[in-house]
């Protein structure tokens, strides 16, 4: 399996680009703030031709591009039906100031959704681009917060010791940390039910992809996460 990450340059938000192999189709994870140039140089060099655009959830720093690559490809956003209300105004939960940040960075440019958005819920079957992704609603960072589970590895990891599967965790699990529980929408009791009944059951030779920062594994978490161990 093809697995291509990237940070944007705003929140650092990671964008995956899942496929086959290359010359194939794929599908593209969380197109966030400014990432339409770099990621046209991905598809290119790899000669990839996107089938769907996903979101872990709908923040802005996730979303901000949906409408421009979706309309480039003509492909559908899927959001969990939880989150379909923020395409409405992603910038609506963020903080202020960050909001302003954007609005003046882009000019006040109007938000849209793209043509096609389709909702996703908890325990779906996605087949897209020869993929099969598993959807696992996980609320607590956001209502429909979810998780793409995947067999296999990225190419290149199969030698990596025992591990077996892999995980877009979105904003849910990050390297050492779990998403903030304060914005709007946001759940602490939520988040820690996800943790306790998602993330725990997972196999610890999960790979995790996280919607910030850099790769780990549930095995890696398990045992040095502070709020997983919290919740054990």
């Amino acid at each position: 399996m093809l697995v291509l990450g990237f940070p944007s340059e705003v929140f650092g938000t990671n964008c995956y680009v899942l496929a086959p192999a290359a010359g194939e189709e794929c599908v593209i994870v969380d197109p966030g703030v400014d990432v339409v140039g770099q990621l046209s140089e991905v598809l290119a060099e790899h000669r990839l031709r996107p089938a769907a655009v996903l979101a872990t959830h709908g923040h802005v720093d996730h979303v901000f591009s949906v409408t421009p690559v979706c309309g480039a490809h003509g492909v559908a956003l899927s959001v969990h039906t939880d989150d379909r209300y923020r395409l409405a105004d992603p910038l609506g939960s963020l903080p202020e100031a960050f909001a302003d940040m954007l609005r003046q960075r882009y000019g006040g440019t109007a938000w849209s959704e793209p043509d096609d958005v389709r909702t996703m819920v908890d325990g779906e079957k996605l087949a897209l681009a020869g993929l099969d992704l598993d959807v696992v609603h996980a609320p607590g960072h956001t209502e429909g917060s979810v998780m793409f589970s995947l067999a296999g590895l990225p190419d290149g990891m199969a030698a990596e010791a025992g591990l077996t599967s892999t995980v877009l965790s979105g904003d849910v699990l990050f390297a050492g940390s779990v998403g903030r529980t304060d914005l709007p929408g946001g759940d602490p009791e939520a988040m820690n039910r996800s943790l306790r009944e998602r993330v725990l059951p997972m196999d610890d030779e999960t790979l995790v992809l996280p919607g910030h920062g850099t790769p780990t594994t549930i095995g890696r978490e398990r045992r040095d996460n502070p709020f997983l161990r919290a919740v054990m």
